[in-house]
């Protein structure tokens, strides 16, 4: 048994003191916006909050990855002393100033489009040490966060920010110009000196501010061996990048926030001809939704250009388009767009799985049934059923029945092909060993099958609690 691997009991221990250190940090931010906290080095290095940064990293399936060290996370675990051992290391090195983060190893994701993106693995002592700043920081920049950003935050998800579009272009809310914007390369490009500006406006602790701007500085050790320097960007992959970038973003949302009034406030812009606009960003995918017209989002478009060019970035000129409700537009892997229901003169909005996203699913069906193999047709339709079962749960808060009853179909015709291929037999012995009431099962595994909700998902707005906080949802 190894002795230096943390107990069940003082994880917990450690979990409830790192939340209660976090409320504090949470309600003392919200209570004053100015305020700049001085001392937080500690917290950083405290073995509870070690501890708990630990059983983060370990949780994450990243963890399988080594960086540039080699070193992996089973590999910490099977050391001499431990995991407890290895984190009394890494409290010693960050007390007396010697921790140094190593560079990224650079790892080519593909995308759907054929092209790459490029992740940034940091080394598991780098991910620890980025763990516990991560739960330093959180709880005081959420307090300044605005409620129009969803990704990358706690208790927020995808869903919230398609049901808030929804919502303000539903009805008579008029939102119906859309700027359907992408920016370019983001965790690549974001200014360090506008990020670390944004930083210290509630962060003073320099031994804090040093370590986060060593992360950024790190560099990146491509896939043939060259060390690149880090001018620019918070690598895709470290725990910290999404916390940073939402930082460095939050200047979109404050700059967007501040043209926001009452109702009184709105009606009149909209009698003097002006425009009335919300944005709503998951990470670096925003759009920005306007009651006016295709020139008030023309001149909005080179207003917003000039808010990113402050911290780095840039809009997509290909990739970003204006578009009129209408016509439609993408945005989370949903086409979201306003039709005239079947049958009556209405017209809803509607959200849908778009077409690439379910040609996407398609392709792993396919290759769930030809390009990998599978030791028996039991486990084929159990890793059948884990991606149909998640697909399905994502999309399931659209108007997916229509597409849902195509993929069913697909699977079915799929796994059916597999069966006659593997085994060589016909229709009607196929039918007989595998079907039971029109069902394809295999002991007592059945049929994947995509399903449907019967509501919509609830639209939240601004009633979205924080870990930190006991406001309802």
């Amino acid at each position: 048994m190894n002795t230096g691997e943390p107990s069940d009991s003082a994880l917990y221990w450690a979990e409830r003191r790192v939340l209660n250190i976090q409320t504090k940090l949470h309600r003392w931010a919200g209570e004053d916006k100015s305020r700049r906290f001085d001392d937080l080095f500690n917290l950083v290095a405290d073995p509870g909050f070690l501890l708990v940064a630990w059983d983060r990293v370990r949780g994450n399936i990243g963890g399988r990855s080594p960086g540039v060290d080699g070193m992996t996370v089973t590999r910490v675990q099977g050391r001499t002393g431990g995991v407890m051992t290895f984190l009394d290391e890494i409290r010693e090195a960050l007390r007396r100033r010697e921790f140094r983060p190593l560079p990224v190893r650079e790892r080519m994701i593909p995308k759907p489009n054929g092209k790459t993106r490029r992740l940034g693995v940091p080394t598991v002592t780098d991910r620890v040490v980025q763990a516990t700043l991560k739960l330093v920081l959180e709880p005081i920049f959420e307090a300044d966060f605005l409620p129009a950003s969803y990704g990358f935050r706690p208790k927020r998800r995808a869903h919230d920010a398609i049901a808030e579009i929804h919502y303000l272009t539903s009805g008579t809310r008029s939102y119906h110009w859309v700027l359907d914007a992408d920016v370019e390369a983001c965790f690549d490009n974001i200014d360090h000196t506008a990020l670390m500006d944004r930083v210290r406006r509630r962060i003073g602790d320099k031994r804090v501010l040093t370590l986060i701007k060593a992360f950024l500085k790190a560099g990146i050790l491509t896939e043939f061996g060259v060390l690149e320097n880090s001018s620019t960007g918070t690598p895709q992959g470290g725990i910290l990048s999404p916390l940073l970038a939402n930082i460095a973003l939050s200047v979109l949302d404050e700059h967007v926030a501040a043209q926001w009034s009452d109702q009184a406030g709105r009606a009149k812009k909209k009698r003097h001809g002006q425009a009335n606009y919300r944005v709503v960003r998951y990470a670096d995918d925003f759009v920005l939704l306007v009651a006016g017209n295709r020139k008030h989002v023309e001149d909005l478009r080179e207003e917003i250009s000039a808010v990113l060019s402050g911290i780095g970035l840039r809009l997509s000129a290909a990739k970003t388009s204006i578009v009129h409700i209408d016509e439609g537009f993408e945005f989370l892997g949903f086409r979201i767009q306003r039709r005239r229901k079947r049958g009556t003169d209405k017209r809803f909005i509607y959200t849908i799985p778009s077409a690439g996203n379910v040609q996407a699913a398609r392709r792993k069906i396919k290759a769930l049934t030809s390009t990998i193999r599978h030791p028996s047709l039991a486990v084929l339709m159990l890793r059948m059923n884990r991606f149909i079962r998640g697909w399905s749960a994502y999309f399931q808060y659209g108007v997916s029945s229509q597409v849902f009853e195509k993929i069913n179909k697909y699977v079915w015709q799929r796994i059916t092909l597999w069966i006659r291929k593997e085994h060589g037999i016909s229709w009607k012995t196929l039918w007989r060993r595998y079907m039971s009431s029109g069902e394809l099962v295999v002991g007592k595994i059945t049929q994947a099958k995509a399903t449907v909700a019967d509501t919509r998902y609830r639209y939240r707005g601004n009633r979205i609690p924080t870990p930190w906080t006991t406001a309802p949802a």
